[in-house]
């Protein structure tokens, strides 16, 4: 059996393994990563032989350390890596290529029904009943999406929200404030196996699961990079950021929200953004985080989507889908009984 695994800005791991007694019997590590002495290869090998072949990413990059003393240099690769590759020679992890995506363009609905629509869409896949999806948001309502642990008081400004018709919804995921109106931002969810970022942690699952979007910028002409933890930027500045979810039922929630034209004075009067939020972002004033991506592109917003669409097509195995009747009918249903209840909007006040 054999896997790989290609570290993001490292190199390619390929584990060739046999499984005898439903433990590993024979392990062949290669890959075009550098490793000083080179007769640690053997002794990579050696570690895996004899673990049980449903052993995990951790259990497995455990015993590739305890093989290796401080004379190891390993170059381009890890342990963790080498895990990856052999969870996924064994099945136990996968790829991008091992699986078939939905695409869904963009449907206009009220913000608050997309975000229940992630839960909609979770529940899709963890079921077997929708492939791994990918979907764009639209919207015609404008929001202050929050982060599900934000304190409702300390990141909204009420009154502020209230004098430009400000709604504010709360997610499932983690993260900052999305201020979303029509129109001034691009925002996409992605919902994939837990086998898709098996070995991985948070931080690395965030660039890894971003890796895609950072190609389809740069096909519109923005050289964009990933700052830990979940932000993307350009040499010009923040472009936008991501949330994640890891569900137990298998699947993660994976979104990111990108400034296309965002009415920073608005934004300003509505979020309440202090100097501790900005202390390591390099810059005093919270008007000067965004970079929209419409004056780095000169392209419409609708034009920047479908490029995004077009851009994972190419890339992954994928097919064209769209909401079903009964999940759109579902989503409503959970922003009445969750997502529209002072409940859940003050969970944190």
């Amino acid at each position: 059996m054999k896997g790989e695994y290609k570290v993001a800005g490292g190199k390619l791991v390929v584990a060739d393994v046999e499984v005898d007694n439903d433990r590993f019997s024979k392990v062949s590590i290669s890959g075009d990563f550098f490793l000083e002495p080179d007769t640690a290869l053997q002794q990579i090998n050696d570690a895996i032989i004899g673990l049980p072949a449903d052993a995990s990413s951790e259990k497995i990059t455990q015993a590739i350390d305890a093989a290796l003393d401080d004379s190891v240099t390993m170059f381009g690769f890890s342990a963790a890596a080498v895990a990856i590759a052999v969870r996924r020679a064994v099945g136990k992890a996968s790829s991008w290529f091992d699986h078939r995506f939905e695409v869904i363009d963009a449907l206009t609905l009220p913000a608050a029904q997309h975000v229940a629509m992630d839960e909609v869409i979770v529940e899709a896949v963890a079921s077997g009943k929708r492939n791994p999806t990918l979907r764009l948001w639209d919207w015609h309502d404008s929001v202050a999406v929050i982060g599900v642990f934000q304190s409702l008081k300390n990141e909204i400004d009420a009154e502020g929200a209230k004098r430009h018709g400000i709604e504010v919804v709360r997610r499932v995921t983690g993260g900052g404030t999305m201020f979303m109106e029509p129109g001034n931002c691009i925002t996409y969810s992605l919902v994939v196996p837990s086998s898709l970022v098996e070995g991985l942690s948070f931080e690395q699952s965030y660039a890894f699961l971003d890796d895609w979007v950072l190609g389809a910028l740069a096909e519109i002409g923005i050289n964009a990079h990933y700052v830990p933890l979940n932000d993307i930027a350009s040499e010009k500045g923040k472009i936008g950021g991501a949330a994640q979810k890891r569900y137990g039922k298998g699947v993660v929630l994976h979104h990111a929200t990108m400034a296309y034209d965002i009415n920073a004075d608005k934004m300003l009067e509505v979020l309440r953004i202090g100097r501790e939020k900005l202390s390591d972002k390099g810059t005093t004033s919270a008007n000067k985080r965004v970079d929209p991506m419409r004056s780095q592109t000169g392209m419409t917003r609708a034009a920047i989507m479908q490029s995004f669409l077009q851009h994972f097509q190419q890339r992954y195995d994928c097919q064209i889908s769209q909401y079903q009747p009964h999940e759109i009918e579902k989503a409503a249903a959970l922003v009445d009984s969750k997502f529209a209840s002072p409940e859940w909007t003050q969970r944190v006040p």
